[in-house]
């Protein structure tokens, strides 16, 4: 079969399987063309629990896959390559974040929902990109453990009148991404402007022209008057910045921002796991639940 009639046999077997394809904003272009909503880990999460379809194709890593399962647990979620992983969510275990809250009694615990649901189920509050430094700001403490993303808590510390204590993972992908490779860019694009994900360095986000989550990139690039923008994040949201804004350039500063797991995911797996039904993931009731409060707190929490 060649990718138009692969493509072809997908979209019949999720209208004849009832199913719902999602995919993330790194996912590669191919995919995001052929899903039926496109977006960021919770947002996509959100679209599964409010769907009426009973099977959501989550084409992502494992932890969104379990956050589909968390708010959707009736639903049959499929993670078409169940090997895609996050380096970021690996850096932190249950375990360890127990451990870690024992030095530090009574301070809740804010969570990157780029975790397992282990991990959100041993804290108090979730966060996304987008939201952290409101979440943080909600909490009536004057301290807060920030986890797993040190990149992500530096830049919520830098904004709240708190104590912040944070654990010490990072995303591998925007840690390559260095102030050598901004300096470089800018001098190839001078008028570009910069966006920046809060998972890149610090040293890196001050350079930055503005600082948001995906997307935050997506609303800051379609409502600024700018031509040029240079990407800070994961190749694949290049897909969907073009597609929506044909006539402005969008440069990615460097090779090395290509997340591998973001891209083990083929058309040729999305077929196999509608045709199988599998590989599905769950998540265990006792693990589930208090995952679902720490979500439900995060969404119970004023938006700008």
């Amino acid at each position: 079969m060649n990718q138009n009639d692969i493509i072809k046999e997908i979209l019949r077997l999720a209208d004849e399987r009832d199913a719902l394809i999602l995919a993330h904003n790194y996912q590669r272009d191919e995919i995001q063309e052929l899903a039926h909503i496109t977006g960021d880990s919770l947002a996509l999460s959100m679209e599964a629990a409010r769907t009426d379809r009973s099977v959501i194709v989550f084409c992502g890593v494992h932890f969104m896959a379990e956050s589909a399962a968390i708010l959707a647990p009736e639903k049959t979620v499929l993670l078409p390559r169940l090997d895609a992983g996050c380096p970021m969510a690996d850096m932190i275990t249950a375990e360890g974040l127990r451990e870690f809250k024992s030095k530090y009694p009574g301070v809740p615990v804010v969570t990157y929902v780029n975790s397992s649901a282990a991990v959100k189920a041993e804290s108090d509050i979730c966060c996304t990109s987008s939201n952290a430094v409101n979440v943080v700001a909600s909490l009536a403490d004057k301290e807060v453990i920030l986890a797993p993303d040190r990149n992500l808590g530096r830049y919520i510390a830098d904004q709240v009148d708190k104590t912040c204590y944070f654990w010490d993972g990072y995303c591998p992908t925007h840690e390559r991404f260095t102030v050598a490779d901004v300096e470089a860019i800018k001098a190839d694009y001078p008028d570009a402007l910069f966006m920046a994900h809060p998972e890149c360095p610090p040293e890196v986000l001050a350079q930055a022209d503005h600082i948001c989550s995906t997307s935050g990139m997506y609303t800051f690039a379609s409502e600024n008057p700018a031509k040029e923008f240079i990407v800070g994040t994961e190749a694949g949201i290049l897909y969907r910045l073009r597609k929506e804004n044909p006539d402005k350039e969008f440069i990615l500063p460097t090779t090395r921002l290509i997340c591998p797991n973001m891209k083990l995911t083929s058309i040729e797996d999305i077929l196999k796991s509608l045709q199988t039904m599998s590989p599905r993931v769950t998540v265990p009731e006792e693990v589930r639940i208090p995952a679902k409060i720490t979500l439900d707190r995060m969404l119970a929490v004023p938006r700008d």
